[in-house]
């Protein structure tokens, strides 16, 4: 893991790509979707075979942080004529970026969207915050802040506290969400924050739950300034 974050230091980049991102998640035991950086047209078929139907197609590449807006996703693929068209669309966009590719991801069934953040502040350290995720975050700011270290006791209360909490319920035919798996998630994301100083920021957003599962779909960690090569 450390490799990622020295390599991209190295190279004087403020952020990690998707695929690195996650990468560093998956070493502190957090869920994320299936997936396989492709780099040329011809690694598409193998993907896809590993990936399954339906599937996601994005863009990836260390200075993307805005992809939706960008057009760089193209969801619920459930075709080899649609993953061939939604690869070309995408990669054309990104074929530029030394760094770029394409990630085929597994769709991730769920209506549920939240999100767990991190911030490195002056004053206080380590935050980490959890709140509703999806398009919308910024727009409802319905968040919950904890200064890491953080014990599950402490993970469970922020869960409480966004005005949204029986969005962790069992509502309309979904199961309640698997409230020990989601306060992990939050107090590894504050370890993660402690161990590794070079991280600035992070925001894993969304987190969709599947089938009362958390899973990370999306992740994006930004790295200090000061710990850039010159």
């Amino acid at each position: 893991m450390m490799d990622i974050i020295e390599k991209a230091l190295k190279e004087g980049r403020k952020t990690l790509s998707e695929y690195e991102s996650k990468l560093v998640l998956k070493n502190y035991n957090i869920p994320v979707a299936k997936e396989v950086l492709v780099k040329k047209k011809d690694e598409l078929p193998k993907a896809i075979a590993q990936i399954g139907y339906p599937l996601v197609i994005k863009g990836c590449a260390p200075e993307i942080t805005h992809k939706t807006e960008k057009e760089l996703i193209i969801t619920d693929i459930r075709t080899e004529q649609e993953a061939y068209s939604a690869f070309d669309k995408v990669y054309e966009k990104i074929k530029d970026s030394s760094e770029g590719g394409v990630l085929v991801q597994e769709m991730v069934d769920g209506k549920r969207e939240l999100m767990v953040g991190m911030v490195r502040d002056e004053q206080f350290g380590v935050a980490v915050m959890f709140g509703l995720g999806g398009i919308f975050t910024e727009i409802l700011k319905d968040v919950s802040f904890r200064v890491a270290p953080l014990t599950k006791t402490d993970a469970l209360y922020m869960l409480k506290e966004i005005r949204a909490n029986k969005i962790l319920d069992s509502i309309r035919g979904m199961p309640a969400v698997n409230v020990d798996k989601l306060a992990e998630i939050i107090v590894n994301v504050g370890r993660l924050g402690l161990e590794n100083e070079q991280i600035k920021e992070m925001d894993i957003n969304p987190i969709i739950i599947s089938k009362g599962d958390p899973i990370a779909v999306d992740a994006l960690i930004v790295l200090k300034n000061d710990f850039l090569s010159s």
